[in-house]
């Protein structure tokens, strides 16, 4: 944290993070896109190691991309599972539509809610390509716009939108929807995970993990840094120009596996750890690269909303 300002002052140092070293000993991860950037990362800060990831742009991951075995874009019949494609009702702009996934259920004062990614529900705030901007109470969709030929009357109504802005002020990405009565399951159940516990565990380097996403389905990975400082661009609408840039601090690594585990349209999915029966909530994820995906931490995510995850 100390070196973190100065390091990220260089445009081609887009994060900081601890992990561990090749020597097994704590290290300082510096993240860089050009290789060229690599001579200006020091060898050591304070005496720690710094282990160098030459990453992509780490961006957010609510476009689309591939596919998966069970399909995670499917209009379900209700009450459906979540880990699914969703997002706004209305979220097309300059000829595009999008969306992202829906990623599990949280309880809000009683209330239960769909949890996703503020880029993913309620992201559009200027009225340029399609006329308005989100706001609460407009209808939160499955499949999402980008699963229906940006149709959404070949959609269903599962949620209504509860706007709360996270962005660019707080430091998670995270929005919420009210589900309707009868769309959801109300056990929170999530596709090729099941039920999830009602607690939540802390991220550990080297932690097995795995996430059911609208992409790239039901992919696993590990735990490869905490604590990051990320820096990440943010659109104003769908297909919009730059809105700001934000840097979140104290997020969670997980390694990319090479583009696998984290896909375009795979925002909102809920990051748990790898355990067969009922695993616990680590991060919300939101970002990311080829190497590289970063999640809130999930205890931050229920804090901001005062809210509980729905589980056993």
């Amino acid at each position: 944290e100390r070196h973190t300002s100065r390091l990220m002052a260089d445009p081609e140092v887009i994060g900081t993070a601890i992990t561990i070293g090749d020597d097994g000993k704590p290290a300082i991860m510096v993240l860089v896109t050009p290789e060229r950037a690599r001579g200006a990362v020091p060898a050591d800060l304070d005496g720690v190691r710094t282990k160098i990831l030459l990453t992509d742009k780490i961006v957010a991951m609510g476009k689309p991309g591939g596919g998966t075995t069970v399909s995670h874009t499917a209009k379900q019949t209700p009450p459906i599972q979540l880990g699914t494609s969703g997002g706004w009702r209305y979220d097309l702009a300059n000829g595009y539509c999008c969306g992202g996934t829906l990623g599990s259920l949280i309880n809000v004062g009683g209330q239960q809610r769909i949890l996703s990614n503020y880029h993913v529900l309620e992201a559009d705030i200027v009225s340029g390509g399609n006329s308005r901007v989100a706001a609460t109470g407009d209808f939160v969709i499955q499949p999402g716009l980008l699963d229906v030929g940006c149709n959404a009357a070949n959609a269903q109504n599962v949620a209504t939108l509860v706007k709360t802005s996270s962005l660019p002020n707080s430091n998670v990405d995270a929005s919420t929807a009210t589900v309707i009565s009868g769309m959801v399951r109300t056990d929170g159940a999530i596709l090729e995970i099941g039920t999830i516990s009602a607690t939540t565990v802390a991220a550990a380097i080297n932690q097995t993990v795995k996430k059911s996403g609208r992409t790239s389905g039901l992919t696993r990975s590990y735990v490869s840094g905490l604590n990051a400082s990320i820096s990440v661009a943010y659109e104003n609408e769908c297909a919009g120009g730059s809105a700001f840039t934000k840097t979140f601090t104290g997020q969670i690594i997980v390694n990319g596996g090479n583009g696998k585990f984290l896909q375009g349209g795979d925002s909102g999915s809920l990051l748990v750890e790898d355990v067969t029966t009922n695993p616990r909530a680590i991060g919300l994820l939101f970002a990311g690269s080829r190497t590289t995906a970063v999640a809130n931490p999930i205890n931050q995510v229920l804090s901001f909303f005062n809210a509980t995850m729905v589980g056993n």
